[in-house]
């Protein structure tokens, strides 16, 4: 099912999108018609929007349309995208009047399995931005899991860690969490686990792996996925710290939509 501001979206305009492949989306997670983080989704839809196209989103409308899908009951993953259906290749300056594209999608069983990670050179355009662009981290992810990877992990040119490409990465150093400082989009699940545990902010690199006791990614869809391996480093799947994090997450109550 999808909506388009509120109605059924036409092939022409799914084209567009396709084909410019302009714009931008957030993906929440509805448990028992809660979301946890909603705010926090609809500011990130509201920046990018004026980053994208200049103008204001409205968020109260965007949370209207996600109500229209999201079941009372049970869970699902609604991704919200906001892209103008007469964006040109020629004049992408012109697209002004964006919409909003409600779609949905199963909701994955959680915890999920452990991640084994290959780091690959690679720094997204306007990491800020959650743009619908995704061709690079579909293109490093797919050469991850063709050397029997399940996902990219990605470094710049000092070998310093960002992020991965659908999520944010973390870790343990025995004492306290840590965030990979760098250029990366800051996620909710992010952003919300900041809020509920203690940690900081310094530059990892893949020489300082070494060091860490454990690893995991977050993302609203995934909540606290363990990693446990990063090229040739392997990291235990059972540290404490992530059951411990897993469990900070999932007491965040969430807003209702």
């Amino acid at each position: 099912m999808a909506e388009l501001n509120g109605r059924p979206v036409s092939l022409d305009e799914l084209q567009t999108l396709a084909l410019t492949n302009y714009g931008h989306f957030t993906s929440l997670r509805v448990d028992e018609g809660r979301v946890r983080g909603l705010s926090l989704h609809l500011d990130r839809l509201a920046r990018d929007c004026r980053a994208l196209f200049g103008t204001d989103l409205d968020t109260e409308r965007v949370r209207e349309l996600i109500r229209r899908m999201a079941p009372a009951h049970g869970s699902i993953t609604i991704r919200v995208t906001v892209f103008d259906p007469t964006t040109d290749l020629g004049h992408p300056d012109h697209a002004t009047d964006p919409r909003i594209l409600v779609t949905h999608r199963s909701a994955a069983t959680l915890p999920l399995p452990p991640l084994r990670v290959q780091s690959s050179l690679y720094v997204r355009d306007a990491p800020n931005v959650k743009s619908v662009g995704l061709f690079g981290l579909l293109h490093h992810r797919r050469a991850a899991q063709l050397n029997g990877f399940d996902d990219a992990l990605f470094v710049d040119g000092g070998e310093r860690i960002s992020e991965g490409g659908t999520w944010n990465i973390g870790f343990f150093d025995g004492d306290q969490v840590i965030w990979p400082d760098a250029d990366c989009l800051v996620g909710v699940t992010m952003r919300l686990l900041q809020e509920a545990h203690e940690h900081r902010g310094a530059p990892v690199s893949l020489r300082d792996l070494a060091s860490m006791e454990a690893a995991f990614a977050t993302n609203a869809a995934i909540g606290v996925r363990a990693i446990t391996r990063i090229d040739d480093r392997e990291m235990p799947g059972d540290h404490p710290i992530i059951d411990i994090l897993r469990k900070e997450y999932m007491d965040v109550a969430g807003d209702s939509v």
